[in-house]
């Protein structure tokens, strides 16, 4: 049996994140308060360009915070299957774009994921769902890294689970310290990545490797 690691690297964001509905109902509360934040700053919100700002505004914190009300149950659908198979499942290069939780401003970057399976793989699509799901709620890259990796381990139960994020911060870039090129990686290891150097040296050489169609 072949066993190189699997590896698979994904270019493109996810596409048409479903919303739920219930979220849709909360529109009017943002509305006012984008309203009143045009206010606040000496805008008129009744001019032509600012009219259905509040709106759009609202619209797009639903989008960008669905991750609150995405259901992980309903994200694996059972795809969960008997595979023989125990070496590394990498999938590298998984974009990602959130919101800092502090001044709610973008952060954006990459994520790698990989696991030893158990007896059990999940099905490809899942894990960039999976970082989509964390990503798209108020965060810190930290808990983010932990919180992907903690929920790979509670519904795979592997061998071990590393991943790594790689992210720019847009609080760091347009404010504050103003420093355009400050990126920040975080890291989380558990199993045997955890207690295995060699296995995060093989990690780490496969996300520095150039991908090959």
């Amino acid at each position: 049996m072949d066993t190189r690691p699997i590896e698979t690297q994904v270019i493109q964001p996810l596409q048409n994140f479903v919303l739920a509905e219930e979220l849709l109902d909360q529109q009017a509360p943002i509305d006012n308060a984008v309203r009143d934040i045009l206010l606040a700053i000496g805008e008129n919100p009744d001019r032509q360009g600012l009219v259905k700002t509040p709106n759009r505004v609202s619209r797009m914190f639903n989008e960008l915070t669905a991750g609150y009300s995405t259901d992980p149950v309903k994200l694996v659908n059972g795809a969960l299957f008997d595979v023989d198979y125990s070496e590394m499942v990498l999938v590298k290069d998984i974009e990602f774009y959130s919101l800092c939780e502090h001044h709610m401003l973008p952060f954006f970057g990459r994520a790698h994921v990989a696991y030893i399976p158990d007896g059990q793989v999940i099905g490809l699509s899942k894990i960039p769902r999976v970082v989509e799901m964390y990503a798209r709620r108020l965060q810190v890259q930290e808990r983010m890294t932990a919180e992907i990796a903690g929920f790979l381990d509670e519904v795979l139960h592997p061998k071990g689970v590393a991943v790594i994020v790689e992210g720019s911060h847009m609080c760091a870039m347009m404010r504050g310290v103003k420093k355009a090129e400050t990126n920040m990686t975080t890291s989380t290891y558990l199993g045997d990545y955890k207690t295995d150097q060699n296995l995060r040296n093989e990690f780490l050489a496969h996300i520095a490797r150039p991908y090959r169609d």
